[in-house]
């Protein structure tokens, strides 16, 4: 028999809406005599973000970041919000744990999606950048658009010690088929690296509200690690 399909997430709908919208809104007054639906796009996300291998990189992921997105906009004079919406949908739609180019395949289905669904070329190519910013989150000085989007999708960080450690443990178990002492050198190595950055979070709403306790959260870790 096949496996039973997985239970829809309760925010389904909802996202469903928000994309419909965003989508809308990111085609402007196109040319097109008649565009797509948005509705297939936003299933085929969804779907992806619902695949049985992600522990962390889930549609809770998802949600948060796009969480994140409208409460920093508010505070910037971002060129292009739909475009950092955009990528917040497709910045981990490609995920597979055991592979290294899950940005770049996200960021060519962006690509392919967004062409294809009418949204205008200058704005899909904003999108396809953004989401490749995920690779280091580290956009140059000025850059607005990946501040916003690399702030969002670094706010987890931030957490309660209870909400830090969730994240913690289901990035692991996203990784349950590498040795532990593997693991630890790699996610050290990560932590390292984000820890020396000079600042975690570039837009001032989030430096002010997210910086020191996603370093004090990231330095715990490091320590439990034996880093």
């Amino acid at each position: 028999m096949p496996a039973p399909a997985p239970a829809r997430h309760p925010a389904h709908d909802a996202l469903l809406t928000r994309w419909a919208d965003l989508l809308t809104t990111a085609r402007e007054a196109t040319t097109e005599a008649k565009t797509p639906s948005p509705v297939p796009y936003g299933e085929d996300l969804l779907t992806r973000w619902a695949e049985p291998q992600r522990r962390y990189h889930t549609t809770d992921h998802l949600l948060a970041v796009l969480d994140r997105v409208d409460e920093l906009l508010p505070h910037v004079q971002a060129p292009d919000p739909a475009a950092i919406r955009l990528a917040a949908w497709f910045h981990d739609a490609v995920y597979l744990p055991d592979r290294s180019t899950n940005e770049e395949r996200s960021a060519r289905l962006a690509e392919r999606a967004l062409t294809e669904a009418a949204v205008p070329a200058p704005r899909t190519a904003e999108t396809v950048r953004l989401v490749l910013l995920t690779r280091d989150h580290d956009p140059a000085e000025g850059d607005t658009n990946g501040e916003v989007l690399c702030d969002a999708d670094l706010a987890v960080l931030a957490g309660s010690p209870e909400d830090y450690g969730a994240y913690a443990a289901a990035v692991r178990e996203e990784y349950a088929f590498v040795p532990d002492d593997t693991f630890r050198e790699g996610r050290a190595n990560v932590l390292r690296h984000l820890l020396g950055l000079p600042h975690l979070f570039r837009t001032p709403a989030a430096h002010d509200r997210w910086e020191a306790p996603a370093r004090h959260n990231m330095t715990t870790e490091l320590e439990l690690l034996g880093a």
